[in-house]
């Protein structure tokens, strides 16, 4: 062979080759940053457990916005969260602290003139003004996600009205969170992040939020595929009287979610001080560089610490044990309440939504231990006013139907172009009842150390007032204990879907991270 010809022959076999190794080493980087961004180690602020503090039962409230229809379709609402955070927010005289993940205008496609809509934004932002301008010394945080701002395709009138009234306005830096969606994640930062262009300015891709803003940027839409957030919702204040007052919910100040069906605990005490230490910490990962003092913990803090407290106040539903979680504390403190639970005791789950593979198994082997199961549901046919998919819910909910062959009873809140919102899990026997709620879902996202998440744990009493109210509040919805022909939840072959290709569906995008849920 010519001496040319076996050049050009070593030529061609080293090209392809020098293509392989190429391919081979940006695969490479590119799951070695997916590995690192999933578990890399959390920031300031993230999966807090805090200590068990005894509160005084009338330091604890339940509350519940439900919305439903009458038999003629019209709705019927009855609102309270906010109406309770902005009692808050006027009482307050030093600091307050809020956190809150949806917070705007957006009303996606409700009716303007629907009775459902709120303006809860525009009650929440002028209430935070008035009480700036009542006392210009009263220092405010409020904490909110990139969402608001369409990931910095369009300013918040909102948030630029509280930044001139000297609110410290923080928008979460979500890069310092664990990547849920590992894959896409990883490229965005290795190919995607450093180039894309700026996310203002017109685009032509949909918003998925509200048609009414125009279509998005593609720097904008980039992002958005993170799946990444701070879906915390809560105010935390003084009281006035050197104490700390805060309420812990699901409920969004969004005019869109103003019709949701959503609960929240209002709680007085220390036990909050370390849910403000972690929202202060989120704030200053965040950028934030002010300051807050919250008030000195009582001389006593320490007994109200321990785990018992006065054990005969306890036994006399005249104090309860309240606890802080966040984040993947959410998720194993549930699963350890779940995993005790034995026979002739009842689990009773309200949820927006169930993907979370943990929480699920842990469900079914608590049927198979003679564990009472139930959950309500939201159909998850419903987004703004938007028809969804039904995942992952509906999928969800029949396996677990099927796997413990119907022991798992499951009812569909009857939503009507809102959501039922609601994040709120009872576990209780004859003696004692422990419940969670706040803003987490049970899927991978929101309680595996990924999105910022906030929750309340309550043990009670069984026969305390608390205990009470919760579990008739969840009697109320599952068995349609109302009047003019309300009926709140419909039985589980209602939306029930069996079908193998939306079952493995949701089970990829949860596991791969791929989901919005």
């Amino acid at each position: 062979m010519p001496f040319s010809s076996r050049m050009s022959t070593a030529h061609s076999t080293r090209r392809p080759r020098f293509r392989r190794a190429i391919f081979l080493g940006i695969v490479g980087i590119w799951l070695a940053i997916a590995c690192w961004e999933a578990k890399k180690p959390l920031p300031p602020g993230v999966r807090t457990t805090s200590a068990w503090h005894s509160v005084p039962a009338k330091d604890v409230t339940f509350i519940a916005d439900i919305t439903s229809a009458d038999a003629y379709g019209r709705a019927v609402s009855s609102q309270a969260i906010f109406d309770e955070v902005l009692r808050v927010v006027r009482s307050a005289h030093e600091f307050l602290v809020l956190d809150y993940y949806m917070f705007n205008s957006r009303r996606g496609e409700l009716d303007a003139a629907s009775p459902l809509l709120r303006p809860l934004s525009g009650e929440l932002r002028d209430a935070l003004i008035e009480r700036r301008r009542a006392l210009p010394g009263l220092k405010v945080l409020f904490i909110t996600d990139p969402i608001n701002e369409l990931y910095g395709a369009e300013p918040s009138s909102d948030l630029r009205l509280l930044r001139a009234a000297g609110v410290d306005v923080v928008v979460t830096d979500l890069d310092r969170l664990r990547d849920s969606n590992h894959l896409y994640s990883s490229a965005w930062r290795l190919a995607i992040d450093w180039w894309s262009p700026d996310p203002r300015g017109e685009g032509a891709l949909p918003n998925p939020l509200d048609d009414a803003d125009g279509p998005l940027t593609f720097g904008a839409w980039a992002q958005l595929l993170n799946f990444k957030a701070n879906q915390r919702n809560l105010v935390i204040a003084d009281d006035g009287q050197g104490g700390l007052v805060g309420i812990v919910g699901s409920a969004n100040p969004h005019d869109a979610s103003g019709a949701h069906s959503n609960v929240a605990a209002r709680v007085a005490g220390p036990v909050l001080s370390s849910l403000l230490a972690s929202e202060l910490a989120v704030a200053r990962f965040s950028g934030w560089r002010g300051s807050i003092d919250p008030p000195p913990l009582p001389a006593d803090t320490a007994n109200s610490r321990n785990d018992g407290g006065n054990d005969a106040d306890a036994a006399a539903g005249k104090t309860a044990r309240v606890q802080v979680l966040t984040e993947g504390a959410i998720h194993a403190a549930l699963l350890e309440r779940v995993d005790a639970a034995g026979r002739g005791e009842s689990i009773d789950i309200a949820m927006c939504y169930v993907a979370d593979r943990g929480t699920v198994e842990s469900l079914l082997a608590a049927s198979r231990r003679g564990v009472n199961v139930r959950l309500i549901l939201d159909p998850n046919r419903d987004a703004f006013g938007r028809t969804a998919s039904g995942l992952p819910n509906q999928p969800a909910a029949s396996e677990l139907v099927s796997e413990s062959k119907g022991a798992i009873h499951v009812r569909w809140y009857r939503t009507h172009g809102e959501q039922f919102h609601t994040k709120l899990v009872l576990i209780y026997g004859p003696e004692r009842l422990w419940l969670t709620l706040g803003s987490a879902n049970l899927t991978r996202r929101s309680v595996g150390d990924y999105n910022l998440e906030a929750n309340l744990a309550i043990e009670v009493a069984r026969g305390a007032p608390l205990a009470v109210q919760t579990v008739e509040y969840f009697e109320t919805l599952w068995s349609n204990r109302a009047s003019l022909g309300i009926e709140y939840t419909a039985d589980f072959a209602t939306y029930a879907d069996p079908a193998q290709s939306h079952y493995w569906l949701y089970r990829f995008m949860e596991g791969t991270g791929m989901s919005d849920f």
